[in-house]
């Protein structure tokens, strides 16, 4: 189980909301965002860079990446896709 901490600036690392685990960084923008179900990363995430743009979406199944990854540049622009099955990517 997550325990709520805190940067030393007061702004949250973490909070759990509705089944939803969204990451900070110490500027309170959001790092990273999905659900968070019995402890375990599941389903679509979202990653953000320190500028709060858009890193990567992808899914998780039972903590482990599963399915298809997106990273994209800065300009929105979609750099590379992976496709994972059960934390092991799977090669093109």
């Amino acid at each position: 189980m997550l325990e709520k901490t805190t940067y030393k600036n007061g702004q949250i690392t973490h909070e759990i909301e509705d089944g939803r685990l969204t990451y900070y960084l110490k500027s309170g923008l959001i790092k990273a965002t999905g659900p968070y179900i019995n402890d375990l990363f599941e389903g679509q995430w979202t990653f953000n860079r320190m500028d709060g743009s858009l890193w990567q979406i992808g899914q998780f199944r039972n903590n482990l990446k599963h399915g298809l990854w997106t990273r994209y540049h800065k300009d929105g622009t979609i750099e590379k896709e992976m496709l994972f099955e059960n934390g092991i990517e799977l090669k093109k």
